[in-house]
């Protein structure tokens, strides 16, 4: 079992990034953006730059949080940028020595009801790239957020059933703000724990975010990990009881929502948010581990 995280929620620049991860004593960093663009979108040069600093710091990345079909991108429109973005990160990866990136199944469209989400087009681009990456050796990953497959665990499973080789990245956040558009309307919110309890035998990453839903504002409200309904310690605890050896990262969003770009906060703010939580979720690991003995 191992600790990372979203280190573009801590700083921008990678420097920062750094700095964080090796503040909270960690070696691995879950690349997403570098001075606000993915890393499978920095220029040649750039990528040099950042394969240079992260080595000279001892620091790996253990996942790249890609935008590959991810909620910016609907399944009616091309699906020529997915496949690019993902011939960009098989190298980048192999240099970095990467072995997981976090994928997702296109947007919800959202004025089709969700049995008419144009699955089979979704099913069809996914197992191409579960075979590119495969292929290169790489474990691909589809994160239950704004996408076919979170829309209820029975979209994920049946995402599964029709990808094979796919695996899951689980974040304990994001049901806690999603409709379970398994239920009939008007839609309920999801429950991190029953989506958790469908899905855990095909879980081999877990992203940590945690919050409340205020429904009268309609809006997320993010807390430390433990704080909100994501069934963060329980879920951690049940997967540490029952084996689980893989990694923990943490996307706090208390300062950065990447879904919102008005939510932004002065750096220092983010940085001391990210070491916070990371430490808050370091105590949440041992209590887990400790009620587990």
């Amino acid at each position: 079992m191992y600790l990372t995280g979203f280190a573009d929620e801590a700083a921008e620049s990678v420097e920062g990034q750094i700095r964080a991860t090796k503040e909270l004593d960690w070696k691995y960093i879950e690349a997403r953006n570098i001075d606000g663009r993915n890393i499978h979108d920095l220029s040649d040069k750039e990528f040099d730059i950042v394969v240079e600093k992260l080595g000279k710091a001892g620091i790996s990345v253990n996942c790249f949080g890609s935008t590959i079909a991810n909620w910016g991108k609907k399944i009616t429109d091309t699906f020529e940028s997915s496949l690019q973005e993902a011939a960009r990160a098989i190298p980048r990866m192999g240099r970095l020595g990467t072995k997981l990136i976090r994928i997702m199944s296109f947007a919800v469209l959202e004025e089709h009801k969700p049995d008419d989400q144009m699955e089979q087009e979704r099913f069809k681009r996914l197992r191409q790239l579960q075979k590119m990456f495969s292929d290169a050796g790489i474990v691909a990953l589809h994160e239950n957020c704004m996408n076919y497959g979170g829309m209820g665990w029975t979209f994920t499973l049946r995402l599964l059933e029709n990808v094979p080789g796919l695996k899951l990245v689980f974040d304990t956040g994001n049901p806690v703000f999603s409709d379970d558009r398994s239920k009939p309307q008007p839609y309920p919110k999801q429950s991190a724990w029953e989506f958790y309890t469908h899905v855990k035998e095909h879980v081999a990453y877990v992203h940590i975010k945690d919050g409340v839903w205020d429904a009268e504002k309609e809006q997320a409200i993010y807390t430390f990990p433990g704080q909100g309904k994501g069934d963060v310690s329980r879920i951690v605890k049940d997967l540490l009881d029952n084996g689980y050896d893989g990694g923990f990262s943490i996307e706090p969003h208390l300062s950065v929502v990447f879904h919102n770009e008005a939510a932004q906060e002065g750096q220092d703010s983010r940085y001391a948010n990210y070491v916070e939580y990371g430490r808050q979720f370091m105590h949440l690991v041992e209590d887990a581990k400790q009620q587990g003995c």
